[in-house]
């Protein structure tokens, strides 16, 4: 397995296994991998001939006041684990690399940014998008694999891509969970061991949203009143936001009469979750 720090490198790399007719998939992260994570690159494994990650905590789309010093990291442990499921190359760029001085360039996806995280982490998306189209542009991959549990990332990623005519085909791949439901996320590390309890309330809260909808309720804002209730009914918890969107827009729907996500982020402690369940899928938990 490689390990590229630099840009240029990285495309020299990629554009050598384009002429050999090589395709190259790409799993964009943070690093601090999980299941989750690895299910991803196994993914991409299975989809290309060359396996590329990227491990970068993005500075741009943390907020002022977010947890961007303390995001957990773990290079080596990283390194082994992408070796383990068959990643061939880990992009491994600095801040320099990624933002040379002078950096004045951002790509902004509007209206699907501008409900849920958009509202209430300003600038946030700004940062993914021109994170992801700027790692683009330096793996040139030929497909790149997300996963749906960042529902409206995803959704933004794949707007841009359309948006911007990138030849590149985006796949979403369902949330990985923890044996008792919770999503896999690099911030349950925060979780204190009297938390977890309540953090399980955003995953069965799910449940019965999908209870609810399977047994013919279409109107969302009886949805949402019930899952507020019962993740407010748990001690640590905080809602940011329970709201039921349309998929290709992300505005909120009163009625369940399209394909809807209903999508929950809540503070649990100092842990900021986030979790989703599309009406209609399956739901493993």
């Amino acid at each position: 397995m490689e390990i590229i720090e630099t840009v240029r490198e990285m495309q020299s790399y990629s554009e050598d296994l384009r002429r050999r007719g090589k395709k190259i998939a790409f799993v964009p992260t943070m690093g601090y991998f999980h299941e989750g994570h690895l299910n991803l690159m196994r993914e991409g494994r299975r989809r290309g001939d060359c396996s590329v990650i990227s491990i970068y905590v993005n500075p741009t789309q943390f907020g002022p006041n977010e947890d961007l010093a303390r995001y957990p990291r773990d290079f080596e442990r990283d390194r082994r684990l992408a070796a383990e499921v068959g990643v061939d190359v880990i992009f491994y760029p600095s801040d320099k690399e990624m933002y040379p001085p002078g950096y004045q360039t951002y790509v902004n996806v509007e209206e699907v940014t501008n409900n849920l995280c958009g509202l209430s982490r300003p600038g946030h998306f700004r940062g993914v998008t021109t994170v992801c189209c700027k790692l683009f542009n330096m793996v040139k991959p030929h497909v790149t694999i997300f996963g749906k549990k960042d529902f409206q990332q995803l959704v933004a990623i794949k707007r841009m891509v359309l948006d911007l005519n990138m030849d590149l085909e985006v796949v979403a791949m369902p949330t990985t969970r923890e044996p008792d439901g919770l999503a896999m996320s690099s911030r349950n590390v925060y979780l204190k061991p009297e938390e977890r309890e309540s953090a399980l309330s955003l995953s069965r809260s799910l449940k019965m949203a999908k209870a609810m909808y399977d047994e013919g309720e279409r109107d969302a804002a009886r949805i949402i009143e019930k899952v507020k209730a019962y993740i407010a009914g748990h001690p640590y918890t905080k809602i940011d936001y329970v709201q039921i969107c349309d998929t290709t827009t992300m505005k909120d729907v009163s009625r369940l009469d399209g394909e809807a996500v209903i999508a929950l982020a809540v503070r649990v402690g100092t842990a900021r979750l986030i979790d989703n369940y599309v009406f209609g899928e399956p739901l493993d938990i």
